[in-house]
C-alpha cells in the first residue's frame, strides 16, 4: 500500500470522527473499521461519475450498514460529489443533506435509504436483478449499453436478519455474477460480541446458497482487499461475498474491538489518541489534505471519460437499433401515460377484482414494458403473471416475470431495489394477510417515494375455509395509517382498471392494490373516473338524500342493493364508493363536501375489515358494519353474510339511526 493510500484512508476516518464528534451523536465504529475496504472499492474499482451521480450505466453502491453513514458521506465528499464540508458539519442536524442514515433523494450519490438492517442487502439484490434483466433485454453485440456492477457493504447484524438470508438465497439461485458484497466482519454488534447470539460459518452458509466466497483476513491490508475484488470480478456465474476481517473502531486505544464504540462519540481526549495512532499531523477539523484531493481526482476524470464513451456508444446503438434505443430511452426517462381507451372494459357480468387486475397488468405491459415482478409463490392466485413474457432464471433474464419463492419480505425489498435502479418498475403480489411480513419494506417504499406496485389479493374474510390465519382484518387500516402510500380497494373490474392506471402513472409513491378473490358484479352506469379522486357518489338517490352509505371493494355492490331496498321503503340515501382514503384526502374541501355532504349525519360505512379510522368519515353520529375480531373457518359467502355484509343487515343498521 502506498503512503498516499493510507493518508486517504485516514482522511476518511478523520472526517467520520469529526462528523460524529461535532454532532455528538452517530455511529463511529463501523466507519473506522471499514474505511480501507470502502476506499479500495471506490478508488480502484467503482465505475462512477461524481459530476453526474445519475449516469445510467454507473456501478451502484448501496451501504447496507446504513448506520455507518459518516463513511458514505465522507466518501462522497472526498471523491468529488456535490457534498461539501459544510454538509459534513451538519451531520444529523435538521433538514441537512447528511441525515443519520442514508436517504435517497436527500444526498447526491445515495442510491437507497438504508438503516433497517438486512434490507439494504435485499435491495442490492434488486439492483443486480435490474442490471441483468436490462442487459439481456437491450444489449446487442458490440453494444453493452447496460453493463455495470452492484456493490454493497454489510455487517454482522445485517446477515443475522432473515430478510438478508431470503435475498441471498434468491441471488445465489439466480447466479447474479455482477453482485459483490463486502462483509464487514468485525464480530461486534450493539450489545457486544456476536458470540452471544451468532455462531454460523458465514462463508460456508453462503457457499451452500450458491455464492462465490472469499476471505480477507486483514481489512487494513488493502492489497488483499484489492486482490479479493479482482478475483470476484473474474467470474460471472455467481454473486460474491467477500468476508473482510475488520476491527470495529480501529485506532481507538480505549474502545476499538468493543461495542462501546459502536454508536457513540468518543470525546476529545480519545480523538487525540486516535490521531496519534494514525500519525495524523493536521490540526484542523474536517480537513482533506491537498495531496489526497489531487490523488483521488483521477476517479472523477475517469468517471467523466467513462460516461462520455458510453454516450458515444449509445449514439451508435441508436443508429443501429432505433426502436430498441427509443424504448430504452423512454423507460429510463420514466415516460408513462396509460390511455383509458387501451385498457379493457367490462360491460356486464361478474369478475373478481384480482382477475381484473391480472388483465389490467397485461394490457398495461403492452404500453409500458418497464414492468417487472411477480408473486411470493402465489402467481396463479394473485394474477401477477405477464402472459406475453417469460420468467427469468439463471440462464435467461430477458423476461419480465419473477418467481420470488416464499420470500415476502425479500420480495418487497427486491422490488424497491429494482425500481430504484431505474429502467425497471417493480411490482409484487401476495395475500393481503401476508403484507405483515413485508411491512418494513413497504414503509421504506413510502419513505423513499419509490413507486413499487403492491398487489394484495384475498382481501377479506371471504377467503373462507382457510380460516382466520388467512383472513385479513386490521391490514387495510394498518396500510392506510402509513404515510406516503396510496391504498386502493376497487369495487369491481372497471374500478380495478382505473386503479391500475393510477398506480402506474404515480411516479413519486408506492401503491397498494387491495383485491378480492370472489366474483363481484360489474356495476352499471358508473363514471369510473371518480376513482382518481378517491371517493365518489357511485349511486345517487332518486330524491334528495337523507343519508349516506359508504363502502369499498366487494361491499359496494351490497350497499347499492341495500340502497334499492331502502328506496322501496321511502328512505333515500346516496351510495359512495371510497376506494382510496389517500386520494380522497388530496381533494379540495369543495369536492369532499360534494361527496360527503356535511349536513347529512346519517352515515353508515360498510367494509369487511377493521372499523379503525372510519370515524373521520362517518362522524360521531355515524356507524360501521365492520369486523373488529378475527374471522373463522367456513364457507366464505356464508361467513360474509353471517358477519352482516348483506343488504338486509345494512338496511337494518341504517334504520336503527336515532337522529
Amino acid at each position: 500500500m502506498e503512503r498516499i493510500d493510507q493518508l486517504s484512508i485516514d482522511t476518511l476516518r478523520l472526517l467520520c470522527i469529526d462528523s460524529v464528534e461535532n454532532a455528538n451523536h452517530g455511529h463511529l465504529g463501523m466507519p473506522l473499521g471499514s474505511a480501507p475496504m470502502a476506499y479500495t472499492l471506490w478508488k480502484y474499482f467503482m465505475k462512477h461519475n461524481p459530476k453526474n451521480p445519475n449516469w445510467f450505466n454507473r456501478d451502484r453502491f448501496i451501504l447496507t450498514s446504513g448506520h455507518g453513514s459518516p463513511l458514505l458521506y465522507s466518501l462522497l465528499h472526498v471523491f468529488g460529489y456535490d457534498l461539501t464540508i459544510e454538509d459534513l458539519k451538519k451531520f444529523r442536524t435538521m433538514d441537512s443533506r447528511t441525515p443519520g442514515h442514508p436517504e435517497v433523494g436527500v444526498t447526491p450519490g445515495v442510491e437507497a435509504t438504508t438503516g433497517p438492517l438486512g434490507q439494504g442487502l435485499a435491495m442490492t439484490v434488486g439492483f443486480a436483478i435490474a442490471e441483468r434483466h436490462l442487459a439481456e433485454k437491450y444489449n446487442r453485440k458490440g453494444f453493452p449499453i447496460v453493463d455495470h456492477y452492484t456493490y454493497t457493504i454489510c455487517g454482522d447484524g445485517d446477515l443475522m436478519e432473515g430478510v438478508a438470508n431470503e435475498a441471498a438465497s434468491l441471488a445465489g439461485h439466480l447466479g447474479l455474477g455482477k453482485l459483490i458484497v463486502l462483509y464487514d466482519s468485525n464480530n461486534v454488534s450493539s450489545d457486544g460480541s456476536i458470540d452471544y447470539s451468532f455462531s454460523e460459518n458465514t462463508l460456508r452458509k453462503f457457499e451452500s446458497l450458491g455464492w462465490n466466497t472469499i476471505l480477507v483476513d486483514d481489512g487494513n491490508d488493502i492489497d488483499k482487499v484489492y486482490e479479493a475484488i479482482t478475483l470476484a470480478k473474474k467470474q460471472d456465474e455467481k454473486p460474491t461475498l467477500i468476508e473482510v476481517k475488520n476491527i470495529i473502531g480501529y485506532g481507538s486505544p480505549s474502545f476499538q474491538g468493543t461495542s462501546k464504540i459502536h454508536s457513540n462519540p468518543v470525546g476529545e481526549e480519545e480523538v487525540k489518541l486516535i490521531k496519534s495512532e494514525y500519525s495524523w499531523k493536521y490540526g484542523e477539523k474536517f480537513f482533506v489534505p491537498s495531496e489526497v484531493k489531487e490523488y483521488v481526482s483521477s476517479v472523477m476524470t475517469e468517471g467523466v471519460k467513462a460516461e462520455e464513451e458510453w454516450n458515444d456508444l449509445f449514439e451508435g446503438y441508436k443508429a443501429e437499433y432505433p426502436e430498441l434505443s427509443k424504448e430504452l430511452t423512454d423507460i429510463i426517462a420514466n415516460k408513462v401515460e396509460i390511455p383509458v381507451e387501451d385498457m379493457p372494459v367490462y360491460q356486464e357480468g361478474k369478475v373478481a377484482t384480482r382477475t381484473a387486475s391480472g388483465k389490467a397488468l397485461n394490457s398495461i405491459f403492452k404500453i409500458y414494458p418497464k414492468l417487472f415482478g411477480g408473486s411470493a409463490d402465489l402467481a396463479s392466485s394473485n394474477k401477477t403473471t405477464i402472459e406475453d413474457s417469460t420468467f427469468v432464471d439463471k440462464d435467461d433474464f430477458e423476461g419480465s416475470n419473477m418467481h420470488f419463492g416464499v420470500r415476502e419480505f425479500a420480495m418487497a425489498c427486491i422490488c424497491n431495489g429494482v425500481t430504484l435502479h431505474g429502467g425497471v418498475r417493480g411490482y409484487c403480489g401476495t395475500f393481503l394477510v401476508f403484507s405483515d411480513y413485508m411491512r418494513s419494506a413497504i414503509r421504506l417504499s413510502a419513505l423513499m417515494g419509490t413507486p413499487v406496485i403492491y398487489i394484495f389479493t384475498h382481501d377479506s374474510v371471504a377467503v373462507g375455509q382457510d380460516g382466520p390465519t388467512h383472513q385479513p382484518i386490521e391490514h387495510l387500516a394498518s396500510l392506510r395509517v402509513m404515510p406516503g402510500i396510496d391504498v386502493i380497494r376497487p369495487a369491481d373490474g372497471n374500478e380495478t382498471i382505473y386503479a391500475w392506471k393510477l398506480a402506474v402513472e404515480k411516479l413519486d409513491r408506492p401503491t397498494a392494490l387491495i383485491l378480492g378473490r370472489q366474483d363481484v358484479p360489474i356495476l352499471e352506469g358508473v363514471n369510473y373516473s371518480g376513482v382518481k379522486r378517491g371517493a365518489y357518489i357511485i349511486s345517487k338517490s332518486n330524491r334528495p338524500a337523507e343519508g349516506i352509505l359508504i363502502a369499498t371493494g366487494s361491499e359496494v355492490h351490497i350497499a347499492i342493493e341495500a340502497q334499492k331496498k331502502l328506496e322501496e321503503e321511502g328512505i333515500h340515501v346516496d351510495v359512495v364508493s371510497m376506494p382510496s382514503w389517500e386520494l380522497f384526502e388530496s381533494q379540495t374541501k369543495e369536492y369532499k363536501d360534494s361527496v360527503l355532504n356535511p349536513n347529512i349525519k346519517k352515515r353508515l360505512a360498510v367494509e369487511a375489515g377493521s372499523s379503525f379510522g372510519w370515524e373521520r368519515y362517518i362522524g360521531t353520529e355515524g356507524k360501521t358494519i365492520s369486523i373488529d375480531d378475527f374471522g373463522k373457518s367456513g364457507n366464505g359467502e356464508q361467513l360474509i353474510k353471517e358477519l352482516g355484509f348483506n343488504p338486509e343487515n345494512i338496511v337494518k343498521q341504517y334504520k336503527s339511526f336515532e337522529i
